[in-house]
């Protein structure tokens, strides 16, 4: 972000917490009072996320950046669940737009059931990729089904097993490429083939993506347009601009590999 014209005279500051024992919650607060103490223009903040305490942590970590006047913009996802919002702009992904197009790809390659699957207290981004899933289902005539959204922990054989047993689903949206990747190599140790078996496809495009036993398709991030947006709204805030609350929501793009299947979908797919 630093490297954009708009960046100007400011820096950017990256925090630190000295102890490794410390819970990625106690990390957080620590970071944010020294941000605080620092008087640092203004912070960026991605809510925690996969844990049971997120909302009151976050929530303590907003508060107490207001009450230092420090203006705040959110990285990839709200404070709290969707429909609630606070005041402070936010910057990310088109999270229901990625659910809606990953899902889209699977049901034009002819897979009818397909199944969500995300990781236990996810953040609000997971709700949005859940709706775009299920509205992209609607959407290629495919009824929804309760049975084949499930949260769970993908490396829980046990759960995967029973999940597949129940729903029968022949593809599967994960919530995130990590989700993908641990769902992948528990379905290789329970004898599921990926795609034979079972169509998967992610969403972000981390690094490792391509480099899975079976590469995975999934939805790109685009994180340099993302990160110049980000600036560009934080620096508006230190300006004191008086705009009202904006989400800036930017599209990423499809990148099919061989775990979705495409090179098996059956004839007149769509």
């Amino acid at each position: 972000m630093m490297a954009s014209p708009l960046a100007r005279e400011h820096a950017l500051l990256w925090g630190s917490v000295a102890d490794p024992r410390a819970s990625r919650a106690e990390t957080a607060w620590r970071l944010c009072r020294q941000f605080i103490d620092r008087r640092v223009s203004g912070v960026f903040f991605a809510p925690l996320e996969l844990t049971p305490e997120r909302d009151d942590v976050n929530g303590r970590i907003i508060r107490a950046l207001d009450d230092a006047s420090i203006p705040t913009v959110l990285l990839d996802r709200a404070i709290g669940p969707f429909p609630r919002r606070d005041h402070h702009d936010l910057v990310g992904l088109d999270n229901r737009h990625a659910g809606f197009t990953v899902t889209e790809h699977l049901a034009g390659l002819g897979a009818r059931r397909i199944g969500f699957v995300a990781m236990p207290q996810a953040a609000a981004t997971v709700d949005a990729r859940e709706a775009g899933y299920r509205e992209a289902l609607l959407a290629s005539g495919l009824e929804p089904e309760r049975s084949l959204a499930r949260r769970l922990d993908p490396r829980d054989a046990q759960a995967v097993r029973a999940f597949l047993d129940q729903a029968r689903p022949e593809a599967l949206v994960c919530a995130n490429d990590r989700t993908a990747a641990l769902l992948m190599r528990t379905l290789h140790e329970l004898g599921c083939a990926v795609p034979g078996d079972v169509r998967l496809v992610g969403i972000d495009d981390v690094d490792y993506a391509a480099l899975l036993p079976t590469p995975l398709t999934t939805l790109r991030q685009p994180t340099q347009q993302i990160g110049a947006a980000a600036l560009a709204a934080m620096l508006d805030r230190v300006a004191g601009s008086d705009l009202a609350t904006r989400d800036v929501l930017l599209q990423g793009t499809l990148v099919v590999r061989q775990s979705c299947g495409a090179h098996q979908a059956r004839p007149g797919a769509r």
